[in-house]
């Protein structure tokens, strides 16, 4: 519409123009420096126009190799693009040699090189290629330098992907060194140092990994009590397994598998009173069987008063094995023969196990009854094995025969 318009106005304006010329062509002279240059306007007019439209020619064409450079690189980017994407798509679908090839042919006219080695790197990774992958990797370091980071991490990824844990752990030192404090590193390290079974290494990230690290409080909380547990089960004294144990939060203080490890470390070492106090003290504060066990495990300088505290226990939990179990054993500690084995016999008709079987056989046979000690072991392993054992044969005093 806009256009037919403009042509209509510029044929108007054409004919009106012409008609003028025509009736007077009009005369121009030009003096310029002892030159004079004599034309009529329409003339002039014609010169004008060749004037502009050489102009604009020149122009156009000093611009042309810079604008077909352009659009050649606007088709080699859309190129690359295709076939970054097609490298993905062919990744995604498993075809990771295809993908690896598409990738990097691209890489070096890509709008985003970065991802073309990366992704090339994870498909010659899931090749189970490493030289190759830690080639394109190298590329995007050497390439890329301010995406550094981005590939340090991707290394140490696929390198504790595939357990190779020692270059794993040089990666993340170097990204330690170029940005301390980084989230997603820690977090790498955090759960290499967990693998390798590294315990004094995972304590000592364990307040960077809370403060800066994208953990869910799950995961650290499962690190940090399993620190926590080995550094016990590691202390070489009394002394040592107190200094660990101040080191753990008032909440982890509740976690029950934490607990026993602190008590069998006590009791490990020779802390024998304090462990029964501070079970004693847990006890009161909530019942929990696994602490009552350690209960009767625990060598107090003071046997009468713990059978006594055990057996005071009784009133109120009658009919629970272990407290059952720990009075029989502190009654063994006491030489109280008889009432042990009445505490030992109700366990075995309650819950027979392996440990009570044991603490009978020993009885009996302290007790002078060697057959009947001979089958609560047997039937004691029975539960061990999950299957029956045949019975002990006995030696023939007359012939010597079995």
């Amino acid at each position: 519409m806009k256009l037919g318009l403009l042509v209509i106005i510029a044929l108007v304006v054409s004919a009106l123009a012409a008609n003028l010329l025509l009736a007077d062509p009009g005369y121009v002279v030009i003096s310029f420096r002892g030159y004079l240059i004599e034309m009529s306007v329409p003339v002039l007019l014609a010169l004008y126009f060749l004037t502009i439209v050489s102009a604009w020619l020149i122009v156009k064409l000093f611009r042309a190799p810079r604008k077909l450079g352009e659009a050649a690189g606007r088709y080699r980017a859309g190129r690359a693009g295709q076939k970054l994407t097609r490298g993905v798509i062919e990744v995604a679908e498993g075809n990771f040699a295809k993908g690896e090839r598409l990738l990097a042919r691209s890489a070096d006219v890509s709008d985003a090189p970065l991802l073309n080695y990366l992704q090339a790197a994870r498909a010659a990774h899931l090749l189970g290629k490493d030289e190759r992958r830690d080639r394109w990797l190298r590329e995007a370091y050497e390439n890329l330098p301010e995406a550094a980071n981005a590939v340090l991490l991707t290394q140490a990824e696929l390198q504790l992907d595939q357990a190779q844990y020692e270059p794993a752990l040089a990666t993340l030192r170097q990204i330690e060194e170029n940005s301390p404090n980084h989230s997603h590193a820690l977090a790498l390290l955090g759960r290499l140092y967990y693998r390798l079974e590294d315990w004094p290494h995972l304590s000592e990230i364990l307040p960077k990994l809370k403060r800066y690290g994208r953990l869910d409080g799950a995961t650290l909380t499962k690190w940090s009590l399993r620190a926590h547990q080995e550094h016990l089960e590691l202390c070489a004294d009394g002394e040592a397994v107190l200094a660990a144990w101040k080191n753990v939060s008032k909440d982890q203080r509740k976690n029950l598998g934490l607990l026993e490890t602190y008590y069998s470390s006590l009791i490990r070492t020779g802390l024998y009173d304090k462990a029964e106090k501070d079970l004693a003290a847990d006890l009161r504060r909530e019942w929990r069987p696994e602490l009552v066990r350690l209960f009767g495990i625990v060598e107090g300088s003071d046997a009468p008063r713990q059978l006594k505290k055990a057996e005071n226990w009784l009133r109120n939990h009658s009919d629970d094995a272990d407290l059952l179990l720990a009075a029989a054993r502190l009654c063994l500690r006491n030489e109280l023969w008889g009432k042990a084995r009445s505490y030992l016999e109700t366990v075995i008709s309650m819950r027979p196990t392996p440990e009570a079987y044991q603490d009978y056989g020993r009885l009996l046979n302290r007790l002078g009854e060697g057959d009947a000690a001979a089958e609560a072991y047997r039937t004691g392993l029975d539960l061990v094995a999950r299957s029956p054992l045949p019975a002990i044969p006995h030696l023939d005093p007359h012939t010597g025969n079995d």
